[in-house]
């Protein structure tokens, strides 16, 4: 639960998908997902436990270092330590954006030496951005080993830390930088992947796209080493033709999907619209595979059908799917299954470990920033400083890159498999309103499922609104599971501090969030 994934906090919580699967199977996530949290759920726990572990070992790796010379060079020094305090920013970024400011814990303090009288009552802000500076400062521009983060993953993630303190200008620097001359840790410069599918592809691991990633591998050993992300994601009860077979969850929504329609230029639907009437995508919730079923004939955004799996349609390169027969309870979680960061048929026993309980461990690595989320957040501050045609040209190569009909899933006879329309956006922004909205929609779609869209909508203060008709909405189509459900403001932007954590320490140390 404190993986850099986020499916839970950043896309269940943002709409982009349900917790799918059985009510009962992992229940501790149908509050979250109703917006119900309790200061006692063991998820919430657990998510606070996790990141105060990375940054434990990150503390312990600097105070060795402090005693480490003559066995460490000076240089190997700075490097590790860059290296930990990158780290260390990450996951006190992670616990910022998940419940708000938290005690501050350096390599200075310890336990039995004031570590349980730290409070919350810092900003952490500065703090994060003083770690990931100096990592800035102090990383190469590449690396030996891949998997090691950079100069420019570090400008990256700068960035992204002082967008979410709306230090525009400053942000844009670094992304313009990262833009001009970034390049990945094996020197590749910092590109789009041709193909949008192809970014979620273990066989593609650590590509131009790539910025910042956890690195996995199979048949190693030990699972330990691949990813685990996943394996509970993928569709449900596949058998040997499909991946999986365990356990149905985190199944994308009706709005998510609606999301991708177009209009007769291709360009989304930015008025909310696809929410209403024919607009709708076509689906087979309720019936059972046996039932007769065509796929939406209407205009799509390509992107879809990379992102979401939708009966009738070829799924990677495993079989079309089959609808209810991969679907663990439809009333539940819906018709859809995940479909990025899912395993080819044909890495099966090289890029996918057998040695589990579950075939869904893999090599895939999961991608924390890429290049394309880079472009966005570039957007976004081009916008906000006044600049909407770069912002537009930004959008634009997004866009382009999914336009590219070779990039399209395709069936057997090489026909396209859906209606996929793609428009890039012609006609000058000169509305910066106009232009914002376009930038906001364009990360809900290609980032979709990616763990970013709760968090984008609370630093664009949209959050309640948003989310709120997102449940209005998705609660008809799933009454069970989302059916009553709200999103209350200036209380469920921020989860509330573990109970477990308050009662150790005290309420005059932890502070509890407001309204928990």
């Amino acid at each position: 639960m404190a993986s850099p994934s986020n499916w839970v906090w950043g896309s269940i919580r943002g709409g982009d998908a349900n917790k799918g699967t059985d009510p009962g199977d992992f229940a501790d996530i149908n509050p979250i997902q109703r917006f119900e949290n309790l200061p006692t759920q063991g998820v919430i726990l657990e998510n606070w436990v996790g990141l105060y572990e990375g940054i434990a070992r990150c503390n312990l790796v600097l105070r060795l270092l402090a005693d480490a010379q003559p066995d460490v060079t000076e240089a190997d020094k700075k490097s590790i330590s860059a290296q930990t305090r990158f780290l260390r920013a990450h996951y006190y970024f992670q616990l910022k954006r998940n419940f708000g400011n938290t005690p501050f814990v350096d390599e200075s303090v310890d336990y039995g030496k004031g570590i349980e009288a730290v409070k919350n009552d810092q900003d952490l802000w500065p703090k994060i951005e003083a770690d990931m500076k100096f990592a800035l400062d102090n990383l190469p521009e590449t690396q030996a080993q891949v998997g090691r983060v950079n100069k420019w993953a570090a400008a990256a993630y700068y960035g992204k830390i002082l967008l979410y303190q709306k230090k525009f200008t400053e942000a844009k620097a670094q992304f313009d930088a990262c833009i001009a001359n970034g390049k990945t840790s094996n020197n590749k410069k910092f590109g789009l992947v041709p193909r949008y599918g192809d970014v979620f592809k273990a066989s593609n691991d650590n590509n131009e796209e790539s910025v910042w990633a956890y690195q996995a591998a199979a048949n190693t050993g030990s699972v330990n080493n691949a990813n685990p992300e996943f394996d509970l994601n993928y569709p449900y009860n596949t058998g040997p033709n499909g991946p999986g077979n365990c356990c149905g969850f985190f199944q994308p929504s009706f709005e998510l999907v609606n999301s991708f329609r177009v209009d007769a230029n291709g360009l989304p639907l930015l008025d909310g619209s696809y929410n209403v009437g024919d607009n709708q995508v076509k689906n087979d919730m309720g019936l059972d595979s046996k039932a007769a079923f065509t796929p939406d004939a209407g205009r799509l955004d390509p992107r879809l059908d990379w992102s979401v799996g939708r009966r009738g349609l070829p799924f990677l390169d495993w079989q079309d799917h089959p609808g209810a027969d991969w679907i663990r309870n439809q009333p539940n979680g819906g018709p859809y299954s995940p479909k990025k960061y899912t395993y080819y048929k044909s890495d099966r026993g090289s890029l996918q470990d057998n040695t589990s309980w579950t075939p869904g461990y893999t090599a895939l690595n999961y991608t924390i920033i890429r290049f394309a989320d880079v472009l966005l957040m570039a957007a976004e501050c081009e916008v906000e400083v006044g600049s909407l045609e770069k912002a537009r040209e930004y959008v634009n190569l997004i866009r382009a890159r999914a336009a590219n009909p070779a990039s399209w899933v395709k069936r057997g006879d090489g026909s396209n498999a859906a209606n996929y329309v793609l428009g890039l956006f012609n006609t000058p922004w000169t509305d910066k309103n106009a232009a914002r909205s376009a930038v906001y929609f364009e990360r809900k779609l290609e980032l979709s499922g990616e763990g970013h869209r709760f968090y984008d909508l609370v630093r664009w203060g949209i959050a309640t609104a948003t989310i709120n008709a997102y449940l209005t909405y998705e609660g008809t189509k799933l009454a069970s599971a989302l059916g009553g459900a709200r999103m209350t403001a200036n209380k469920h932007e921020v989860l509330p501090i573990p109970q477990d954590e308050i009662d150790k320490v005290g309420p005059a140390v932890l502070k509890q969030n407001p309204g928990y």
